[in-house]
């Protein structure tokens, strides 16, 4: 069965990097030099290309869930970190480069965001404790999850820099995060409760933050690559769903302080390989580039290469 599971959750990695890549082109191509403004968002909706993303995401999630079902978490979920560097490879063959051609700093990145939150998920799952999630843990968790959802979209929109991409990937991964905790408590009630007494707010809440967190979602894709915003998805989504664990539903209280202390630097590194891939990435190297002096000033207006999210054409 475990094997089975790996080749899942592989399977659901794969689904997912191939979404993210197609959804980035596909948004890239509907904007054509716009914002990602409502008219643009109703184009996406039928969009060939969008729509076989969304159901390559929708069939990686699926293969994850089997996956999850088949062998223990500490197995399965790091595997989802390979969407990471499948991504980076489709995007780098998409881009006509070859992968030893990628600055070693690129490399080192896509390492450490990887190897980061695996070893970070495999660390908190190896050490939490099983615990049920109360009514009164789902709304202080609904609360702090709104709260940082709210803070990091509004950063994002009074961002202009290869931040904004950063910011509005985390925003869903942070709400993706929190699905974790709500499905578990779904879970818990069809163990122990009849369907027709199962309380719908956690399953409005699922629906919430998936339609939040897609929205945001399509923002990252059309300010940066996707590889960038896969990496955040992969680094903060697992560490929200952690932290809830911990924070509210009390799953560390048996770790010893030199486990906790590991997960604090497996977090940190993992958070440093996506800002490094922020800024080393070549297509932020592009952008780096000076334009030619043609003799206007900054005080004429945005350059025509510049789009109204803050990217460059």
């Amino acid at each position: 069965m475990t094997a089975l599971a790996v080749l899942l959750a592989a399977l659901g990695a794969l689904g997912n990097a191939v979404g993210a890549r197609m959804q980035h082109a596909a948004v890239h191509d509907t904007m054509d030099g716009s914002g990602l403004g409502l008219r643009v968002q109703s184009k996406l909706v039928r969009n060939p290309r969008w729509l076989v993303g969304l159901a390559s995401l929708g069939t990686g999630a699926v293969l994850h869930a089997c996956a999850l079902g088949l062998a223990p978490l500490s197995v399965v979920q790091p595997i989802g970190v390979l969407a990471l560097p499948i991504t980076v490879l489709l995007n780098v063959r998409q881009q006509g480069t070859r992968v030893r051609d990628l600055s070693p700093n690129v490399l080192l990145a896509v390492t450490a965001a990887t190897g980061g939150v695996a070893a970070f998920v495999f660390l908190a799952a190896g050490s939490a404790t099983a615990t049920p999630v109360a009514g009164d843990v789902q709304l202080l968790a609904t609360q702090l999850v709104a709260a940082a959802v709210l803070a990091v979209g509004v950063l994002a929109v009074l961002t202009r820099s290869k931040v904004r991409c950063i910011l509005f990937a985390a925003g869903c991964a942070i709400a993706y995060g929190y699905v974790s905790l709500l499905m578990r408590a779904v879970a818990q009630q069809l163990g122990t409760t009849d369907l027709l007494d199962i309380n719908p707010l956690p399953l409005l809440g699922i629906a919430v933050a998936m339609v939040v967190g897609g929205w945001l979602l399509q923002h990252g894709y059309a300010s940066g690559p996707p590889d960038l915003v896969v990496a955040c998805l992969t680094v903060i989504d697992p560490i929200v769903a952690v932290g809830l664990g911990i924070g509210l539903l009390g799953e560390a209280d048996q770790v010893s302080a030199w486990t906790a202390t590991g997960q604090a630097l497996c977090a940190v590194v993992a958070c440093i390989g996506v800002f490094a891939l922020a800024r080393y990435h070549p297509d932020t190297q592009e952008r780096r580039v000076p334009a030619p002096v043609t003799g206007s000033s900054d005080l004429a207006g945005p350059s025509s290469t510049d789009r109204p999210d803050g990217s460059s054409s």
